[in-house]
């Protein structure tokens, strides 16, 4: 039987709606309208819940996912303030969770005060361990920031500083099958040594077009298989 987790990032929710040009939490609940029509294990935010980081914002952004229910996981991005963040959604904060044989591994690649991402060797070790410690046959790696060019307008300096440092452990495994991040407000998918790499475009703006708004939605074989479906609204 197969599983699937649906990814959404980059919402901005700010005290305001409008943000960056549109209505940020209009688009948030469009797009949470048209998740609850599809069937799926859990859903993961992937940084930028919030446009300056405020507790009000947050609590905006919690209201808004209200109707998803339980089985949300989220992690900060560079927009995100990470203690009123871990306020509103600490239970649910950088979790790693697992649907049947797959586990889903989030790490913060967020640098305090800098828009690009960083691993530290720390970091770094830890994912080792989770990856070697463990129990489930297939993995997916999710992080805020690209870990490679995007092929677009987006300024690849603004991605992960470190990719080299991340595929070093990457490639100790063979149970990797994905890695998955947002920031660059675009979806694109590439592969690397057999791991797929996917782009999730933002609920609230795309950098690069097109003029819709979208998440992505991940199918989970017990074959090791994973495939995307990015939805546009």
């Amino acid at each position: 039987m197969t599983k699937s987790f649906i990814q959404i990032t980059d919402s901005h929710i700010d005290d305001n709606n409008l943000v960056m040009g549109v209505d940020s939490q209009a688009n948030l609940n469009n797009i949470v309208g048209d998740i609850l029509t599809k069937s799926y294990d859990a859903l993961l935010v992937s940084g930028d819940l919030a446009h300056n980081g405020t507790l009000e914002s947050y609590r905006k952004f919690k209201k808004i996912l209200k109707p998803l229910g339980t089985n949300t996981y989220v992690l900060p991005g560079n927009h995100d303030h990470k203690a009123n963040l871990y306020e509103i959604f600490n239970k649910n904060y950088l979790c790693s969770f697992q649907i049947d044989d797959w586990e889903i591994i989030t790490i913060d690649s967020v640098q305090i005060g800098q828009t690009s991402g960083l691993l530290n060797e720390v970091q770094l070790k830890s994912l080792a361990q989770k990856i070697q410690s463990s129990a489930a046959k297939y993995i997916v790696v999710c992080l805020h920031h690209p870990i490679v060019s995007m092929e677009s307008n987006w300024d690849d300096k603004l991605s992960l500083e470190n990719p080299d440092d991340l595929f070093n452990v990457i490639d100790q495994f063979n149970n990797i099958k994905a890695v998955i991040w947002g920031h660059a407000h675009q979806s694109s998918r590439f592969i690397r040594n057999g791991v797929k790499l996917f782009s999730c475009p933002s609920t609230a703006v795309q950098f690069n077009g097109p003029e819709n708004i979208g998440y992505n939605h991940y199918t989970l074989n017990d074959n090791g298989k994973i495939s995307c479906n990015t939805v546009w609204l």
